[in-house]
This record gives C-alpha cells, sequence and structure tokens, in this order.
C-alpha cells in the first residue's frame, strides 16, 4: 500500500469490490480500512476467500517474502484463484512464482504497470500482462478499474520482460536530463529558455516535461521511489545479458542512480538524482 498500491487499493474500493489489504506498516491501511477494507494481519490471512490476489511490492526480495514467508499468501490462496504480481521483478522470478502457482492450484499474470503515483491514483495506469487470455479474461474487470489499458504481450513473463525495457529507457533519460541539466546550470544558459527549447524539440518527452520541472524546484515528493529505478536498471541489465545484449547505457545511468543512493536521496523521488551532480 505504498506509492503505487494505495492509489491502485483505493480504486478497488470505488470500483465496488470487496478488498482485503495487507500491509507491513498498518497506519498505510487505515484510509482503506475507513472506506470498508478488511485489513489483514499477515499475507496469507489476506488471501483467505480472494478469487483474484494483486500484489503491488518493491522488488523480488519482498515479492518473494509475501508470497513464500512464515505467513506468505501462497500457501493460503484458494483453488482456482488469479494471482496478478504487478510488482516490477526479474522474469526468472516470475518463472519460479508462475510454476509454483500451478502446484497451489492457481494461476499467475505478471502485470506490472507504467504509470507513477498520480496514475495510480487516478485509475489510470497501463498493465502490461503476461499469461493465459483465460486467467485474463477473469481478472479484467479487476484491472479495469485501476487502468486506461490493459494490453496482453504473451505468456507468463511478457509483461515483467516489457516493463524492464521501458524502465531502462525511463532510467536513463532520467539520468541523461541530470547530466544535461547541470550541465545547462553551469554553462550560464539561461534554464527555463533551454529547457524549452528541448521540451519542445526532438529530445522532448512526457518523461522529459515532468522531471525536468521537478528537478528546476527541486520538489521531490515520491511519484517513482529513486532506489527502485537503480533496481530497475540493475534488473534489466542481468535480464538483457540473458539474450547477449548489453545495456551499457543501463549501467551508467545506474551509477549515477547509486550515487544518489549513497548521498542519502533513495527514499525520495528519481528526479532528485540530479543533486549529486549539482553539488560536485
Amino acid at each position: 500500500l505504498g506509492t503505487m498500491g494505495g492509489g491502485m487499493a483505493a480504486n478497488l474500493l470505488k470500483a465496488g469490490f470487496s478488498l482485503a489489504v495487507y500491509n507491513r506498516t498498518a497506519k498505510k491501511a487505515e484510509p482503506l480500512v475507513s472506506r470498508g477494507a478488511r485489513f489483514a494481519l499477515a499475507p496469507a490471512e489476506a488471501v483467505q476467500g480472494a478469487s483474484i490476489v494483486i500484489s503491488m511490492l518493491a522488488d523480488d526480495a519482498a515479492s518473494r517474502e509475501v508470497w513464500l514467508g512464515p505467513m506468505g499468501a501462497l500457501k493460503a490462496v484458494d483453488q482456482g484463484a488469479i494471482l496478478v504480481e504487478s510488482s516490477t521483478v526479474s522474469p526468472a522470478w516470475i518463472a519460479d512464482l508462475a510454476a509454483m502457482a500451478t502446484q497451489h492450484g492457481a494461476e499467475l499474470l505478471d502485470a506490472p504497470v507504467t504509470g507513477s503515483r498520480l496514475q495510480a491514483e487516478g485509475g489510470q495506469l497501463s498493465f502490461l500482462v503476461g499469461g493465459s487470455e483465460r486467467a485474463l479474461g477473469i481478472a479484467t474487470p479487476v484491472l479495469q478499474a485501476m487502468s486506461r489499458e490493459i494490453v496482453h504481450l504473451g505468456p507468463v513473463g511478457s509483461g515483467s520482460k516489457m516493463k524492464l525495457i521501458n524502465n531502462f529507457l525511463c532510467g536513463v533519460q532520467v539520468a541523461s536530463l541530470a547530466e544535461g541539466l547541470t550541465w545547462i546550470e553551469r554553462s550560464g544558459l539561461d534554464r527555463e529558455k533551454a529547457i524549452s527549447i528541448l521540451k519542445a524539440g526532438a529530445p522532448g518527452s512526457p518523461l522529459l516535461g515532468a522531471i525536468s520541472a521537478r528537478m528546476m524546484s527541486q520538489s521531490y515528493s515520491v511519484n517513482f521511489l529513486l532506489r527502485l529505478m537503480a533496481k530497475d536498471l540493475l534488473y534489466a541489465e542481468t535480464e538483457a545479458a540473458r539474450f547477449d545484449v548489453a545495456l551499457t547505457t543501463a549501467e551508467s545511468a545506474r551509477s549515477l542512480f547509486e550515487a544518489a543512493v549513497a548521498k542519502g536521496y533513495g527514499e525520495a523521488d528519481m528526479s532528485s538524482v540530479i543533486e549529486p551532480l549539482r553539488t560536485k
């Protein structure tokens, strides 16, 4: 129920679904409980009686703990349940989880999302889905309550692969923008004019527009946690290497994000990656 999960859960309640929620920090669940959600003390308790189970977590380790830990969800899921892993995790972990879901009589969709906090709160996420058409058909009404788009990409693992490619390209652009904006600031150029030119020209993108505004205003309330981008780039490098593709730009970008984590910006928005560059 963090940056993404809280908004997603709120939209499920808004759509009228019966909802149980779990979060390590119970306080984050209070706004949802006040609106009718049932708070569970453990993942295994949360999934009891649920036909669809959705997880939104930070990384492979967190996902593994929630599904397989001492009070993990997988041992308690109902036969025939559809499990939806919306975290940005590695395809290798998705393959393991899918196999274990089958052993427990359930079926997994890997369905990571594009969009950040505002899209999660507004029900405007895009789901990138891997898994069977049958399982997706069952889960679609639930996913629709949280999204503007659901894209079925193929078998289990397809969503995870696509999400890592997406975040690889985003991470590289944010890192290059941090370097470019630092260059602008030190060069004496008019910063507002320079960014306007970039936004209107070939480098322009929705991401560049949003991130440059945060960097210039130094407004780092979290839309996407910086430390998670460092993680995503590492996962992307690992997965691409399986196909003999060396993501050298990802490695370079990751070094900037990891430097920002070391400087204490890990829990801030990823746009704060510029701050260690500014203070060199």
